[in-house]
């Protein structure tokens, strides 16, 4: 009977494994992201092998291996983006994955080699890679131009045609924004309008000003003739 229960525990924890711990991690494409994990050390005794790899962790070894260590120094290297940068002699084995990609996303294994029957430290780590934001506003402007025209009338009674042009400038907008304006009340074209027409009235009532100083004057110098004219009969009679 007794060996009947042995046979089944060997079975349970053959089948269960040891316990794995899970964490998850986060950052952003080009970031230099770096994944935890560590063992007690309290002597060089303490000091052993460990690996890292791609996927859950089995039952021995790593899945996919990207790096191993033998506890002093780093064996095997998948890759030169993926590096130990922690104190490896005081048991930290901390992944460092440089200029993160998204293919970087997904599971990894941390296994720290322990002596003995399934003693054995092992945590899996779901690494998450977001891409960065990409602003949608330009920097660029638009212009608008205008070219309104105008009459002068000069003392031969001939008109002159002159023209002006108005320009305005909108900022650039994003899609999500020119969306809203366009269901939205528009103001700009009426206001635009407004300012032209005030522009053309002014343009128009100047050549009529200029006329009326005109005939101002005209009038003066009859009148100065004139009382010439009585002063000299005056002094004749």
């Amino acid at each position: 009977m007794s060996s009947y229960f042995c046979i089944n525990w060997i079975l349970l924890i053959l089948f269960a494994g040891p316990t794995v711990s899970r964490s998850i991690v986060k950052g952003k494409v080009g970031q230099n992201i770096t994944v935890p994990c560590s063992y007690q050390v309290k002597g060089p005794g303490d000091i052993t092998s460990m690996c890292w790899g791609r996927g859950s962790c089995p039952a021995s070894k790593c899945y996919r291996t990207i790096i191993w260590t033998d506890g002093w120094k780093v064996t095997e290297q998948y890759s030169s983006r993926y590096m130990l940068e922690g104190n490896l002699l005081k048991g930290d084995v901390s992944l460092t994955i440089v200029n993160a990609k998204e293919a970087d996303s997904g599971t990894y294994c941390c296994r720290v080699e322990i002596s003995g029957w399934f003693n054995d430290q092992t945590s899996n780590h779901e690494v998450v890679i977001e891409a960065a934001r990409i602003s949608t506003a330009s920097p660029h402007t638009y212009t608008s131009e205008q070219t309104s025209a105008s009459f002068a009338i000069t003392k031969d009674g001939s008109t002159n045609e002159s023209s002006f042009a108005i320009t305005r400038t909108w900022p650039s907008v994003s899609a999500s924004e020119t969306s809203q304006t366009a269901t939205g009340p528009s103001s700009s074209a009426s206001d635009y309008s407004d300012v032209t027409t005030n522009v053309q009235n002014m343009s128009v009532s100047l050549p009529h000003q200029q006329y009326s100083e005109n005939g101002l004057y005209i009038g003066i110098g009859l009148c100065a003739v004139l009382l010439s004219i009585l002063t000299l009969a005056l002094f004749l009679t």
